[in-house]
């Protein structure tokens, strides 16, 4: 979730939010044991309730790139790329748009949030969230996809210097972003038929796993974004990324219709009672780092709300939540299982 590091970095101000700065990235913001750059690290195990396969589904084909590509970057420069043999995705849903193309074996390594199995013995190259860009010229990359979002900007320039084409794909905000960020990532590794066919089996995923939402009154969901290790207590608003989602679900976003604008807010029980959640979706390894539902209730306002009352907390792994890439179907369904229960009730 560098993503959210990176929005939180951009809003601190003052000496103490400095600190709180280098306290986020510290403790891994997405909450995957950090690994030191070039370093394995392991495939973790997905939270109770959680029923997102921690493995992605490469297409039934295995494609041919074609090159060299010339394609747009997000900032609207052309980069050209003449070699895709040796990948590196900086980022958890561009590793897995590239995998489940049909290219992991060209995968020469992973950041911290890319937590899929068939990625987890790859080498880190970020420290932190931050991007080393010697970790990844060590590895000798033909080509380097990055987020708007990937920093500091210094490494990516770094990158560059050397000689390395960097691609930068647009940051995922939420369902409508997954077929263009597919078909960016496939235009640039040459496979441009994978892009389309991964796009219609993505959103046909989608779209089924939307037919399994009830109708009815919809229940309020309030996004917690929680690292109790650094004390870290936030409720997301309009631009947290977890609306289109909560949405999708058939529900309503608590903390944007209670009026919070920001992409997030440090709880209060003031904020927590005006958004009034019939449900709290957190991130299973922010679940844990306050103790699990027994102290997420303890946390000031949360058991005066509906959804504290009712302990109905719905989780998903923190790598995989907000990616909005080929395994978004199946977040989907998790939220929409925990969400309203087996049988649909509310």
């Amino acid at each position: 979730m560098g993503r959210i590091v990176r929005r939180l970095r951009n809003r601190l101000a003052g000496a103490a939010l400095s600190v709180l700065a280098l306290t986020l990235t510290a403790t891994g913001c997405g909450g995957s044991s950090e690994a030191s750059p070039g370093t394995p690290a392991g495939s973790g195990t997905p939270a109770a309730g959680q029923s997102v396969a921690n493995r992605v589904e490469p297409l039934a084909e295995r494609p041919t790139p074609r090159l060299p590509a010339t394609v747009r970057s997000a900032g609207g420069e052309k980069v050209t790329v003449e070699r895709a043999e040796r990948v590196v995705p900086l980022s958890g849903s561009l590793s897995e748009i590239v995998f489940t193309l049909g290219l992991g074996d060209r995968v020469v390594a992973r950041d911290v949030t890319t937590t899929f199995e068939q990625a987890s013995k790859l080498p880190v190259v970020t420290r932190g969230h931050d991007v080393s860009a010697e970790s990844v010229l060590s590895l000798r990359p033909d080509l380097v996809i990055a987020e708007t979002t990937t920093g500091p900007a210094e490494a990516v320039d770094q990158i560059r210097a050397a000689g390395v084409p960097v691609l930068f794909v647009d940051a995922a905000g939420g369902l409508d972003d997954v077929g263009p960020r597919i078909r960016a990532v496939a235009d640039a590794l040459g496979v441009p038929a994978a892009g389309k066919e991964l796009t219609r089996r993505s959103e046909e995923r989608i779209e089924a796993a939307r037919k399994d939402v009830p109708h009815g009154e919809k229940p309020r969901v309030a996004f917690l974004y929680l690292r109790g290790s650094a004390s870290v207590y936030l409720i997301g608003g309009a631009d947290s990324g977890a609306g289109s989602l909560i949405e999708a679900a058939g529900a309503v976003d608590a903390g944007a219709a209670s009026g919070l604008d920001k992409d997030f807010t440090p709880i209060t029980s003031e904020a927590l009672v005006k958004a009034a959640p019939d449900a709290i979706l957190v991130m299973s390894k922010g679940l844990e780092s306050v103790g699990g539902v027994d102290g997420l209730v303890k946390i000031p306002g949360v058991a005066q709300t509906p959804a504290g009352m009712d302990r109905r907390i719905v989780s998903v792994e923190d790598g995989v939540l907000l990616n909005y890439g080929p395994r978004t179907d199946q977040v989907l369904e998790s939220v929409v299982a925990q969400l309203y229960g087996e049988d649909g009730a509310r």
